[in-house]
């Protein structure tokens, strides 16, 4: 058996072809715009802020961005943070992680206003998750959901396993998926490496979802041939990267996210959908 693919750029193209238009129509009031903050000299981290702004800009948005140096303390990141918070120009924050050892990413976090959070990783963010009250969502979550409704993988009453307990992802997804919606309303069961037979788990489940940032942790014999898997986790060497599904589970899945290029542009995507939605909050536009 090969699995079907189902890689991440088709239901991006799809997520930006529903912005466009609601990207125009804020436009006729005032550009939305999108800060983003980086602390550092992290190559990595530099690119990827890069690669935010240049798809901010194609989009339409305005991309306001501070860099603060290596040497920056926690005052200089609240203050940057603060001034984002203030600024009416500004819909949608992103502060790049990681930040160097001496800021307290959490505490900077906090400082955020949580309706301009684009991460949704704000506790208060997380609150609305978990009570299902509109707010922005953690992206890479909102984008596998996003994944399984293009590829039409039934979800709604079916047994979802997660792999992974994490508060980026593994959390988040567990609440996201048990909502009760058509592209939701899954029995959802989280597992992780502290659960000596977690896979037990992984195999009883109709869709496997490893999201542990662990490479090579979901092995073929770990899932029911014909299931549905997703790789959320990853984990980098150098610039080399380690997905958390080993490639022969393709040959035992009946749907796969591909190792590059799966979960990654949904991630993206989904990033510019909660900053269009926190324009719209904004400027008083129901979505």
């Amino acid at each position: 058996m090969t699995a079907r693919m189902m890689p991440g750029k088709p239901v991006a193209e799809a997520v930006f072809a529903d912005l466009a238009p609601r990207i125009a129509a804020l436009a006729a009031g005032r550009t939305p715009g999108l800060g983003t903050i980086l602390v550092g000299d992290d190559s990595a981290s530099a690119g990827y802020i890069r690669m935010k702004m240049e798809k901010a800009e194609s989009l339409g948005f305005t991309s306001p961005h501070i860099h603060l140096p290596q040497e920056a303390t926690q005052a200089d990141v609240l203050a940057a943070i603060g001034q984002m918070n203030d600024a009416d120009d500004v819909d949608a924050v992103l502060v790049q992680h990681p930040t160097p050892p001496q800021i307290d990413f959490d505490a900077a976090l906090l400082a955020l206003d949580p309706d301009k959070d684009v991460d949704g990783l704000h506790p208060v963010n997380m609150g609305r998750l978990a009570l299902g009250m509109p707010g922005p969502v953690p992206c890479t979550p909102a984008g596998i959901e996003a994944i399984l409704a293009h590829y039409e993988v039934p979800v709604s009453g079916r047994e979802v396993c997660i792999l992974g307990r994490g508060t980026t992802l593994g959390r988040p997804l567990a609440l996201l998926l048990s909502q009760k919606r058509p592209t939701a309303n899954a029995a959802v069961t989280v597992v992780h490496t502290g659960v000596p037979n977690w896979d037990d788990y992984t195999r009883r489940a109709g869709i496997v979802i490893a999201a542990a940032g662990v490479p090579g942790i979901l092995q073929p014999e770990h899932i029911t041939p014909g299931a549905v898997v997703v790789g959320g986790g990853v984990r980098y060497e150098g610039k080399k990267l380690l997905p958390d599904v080993d490639e022969r589970c393709e040959e035992v899945a009946g749907s796969i996210t591909p190792r590059v290029g799966g979960v990654g542009p949904t991630t993206i995507a989904m990033l510019f959908r909660n900053a269009v939605e926190a324009a719209e909050r904004r400027a008083g536009v129901a979505s």
